[in-house]
């Protein structure tokens, strides 16, 4: 089986291409070349499949084999695929996704994608909910992006012990069905630090998802532009939440690292 190592902004996967068949067992596939140490290592697996309507249909799994909704990352680098690999001559595609038709508009430069804008619908932003995590209290602002996200606003993202903290809030009772948890801090009203700790996956250097949710959330809250950057530990993200439409917008890099074959 021949694959694909793509990143954007370090979140990274392994793209495989089912344009003519979709292997069996893909969420025990997902886990085993997912594997840092005795896999392809990687942030989840994502499947370039046939649509059903559109140009193309993106099915991702995250590294415990669960299916996912929608990945801005992924999308991004799924764009590049069908592009740099010669699925696809269009500069403008439109991805079937669990969350829904997603349209990207591919960035070229000499004839290679480098990044994409990627239209990802129109947040749903809900009031706050409290959460009790050991003694302390968290006010938690849920999105939904096609997949669910909790946007916590704090003093400094980079502080946290989010290998302790992050799975608390993705897996707590206020989540019956586990949540992507933002951390977040305004830097001024057209910038945004964030951390990200991804269901399924842990903490990732990049979510397009999340720095959607996260941006929508404070922007909602009147603390940020409807256009701005967010920082992310991978690095930048170009958000904008367009007032006619309600659509949120997201533009970034997109990368290929290397081309393999698994060995069985």
């Amino acid at each position: 089986m021949r694959f694909t190592k793509m990143h954007g902004l370090g979140n990274d996967y392994i793209f495989l291409n089912c344009m003519a068949g979709t292997p069996d067992g893909l969420p025990e596939l997902a886990r085993r070349l997912s594997h840092r140490h005795f896999g392809v290592g990687g942030d989840g697996i994502i499947c370039v499949c046939p649509p059903d309507r559109a140009d193309f249909k993106m099915r991702m799994f995250n590294a415990d084999g669960s299916e996912g909704a929608m990945c801005g990352n992924g999308i991004r680098c799924f764009g590049k695929y069908v592009y740099d690999y010669g699925l696809t001559d269009k500069r403008h595609l439109t991805v079937e996704t669990g969350a829904g038709e997603r349209e990207v508009s591919l960035l070229i430069r000499n004839g290679v994608v480098t990044g994409a804008a990627v239209g990802m619908g129109a947040p749903v932003v809900q009031p706050p909910v409290a959460l009790s995590i050991g003694d302390r209290e968290y006010e938690a602002i849920p999105v939904s992006m096609g997949n669910p996200h909790a946007v916590i606003e704090v003093d400094s993202p980079a502080a946290l012990d989010l290998a302790a903290l992050g799975p608390l809030v993705e897996r707590h009772p206020a989540f019956p069905g586990r949540v992507n948890a933002e951390f977040v801090r305004v830097v001024n009203r057209g910038e945004l630090e964030m951390r990200v700790w991804e269901r399924g996956s842990g903490e990732t250097l990049a979510c397009g998802t999340g720095a959607c949710a996260s941006a929508a959330a404070m922007i909602a809250a009147g603390k940020l532009n409807r256009e701005a950057v967010v920082h992310l530990a991978g690095g930048d993200l170009a958000v904008r939440w367009d007032e006619e439409s309600s659509q949120m917008f997201m533009t970034g890099p997109a990368a290929a690292v290397f081309d393999g074959e698994t060995a069985d």
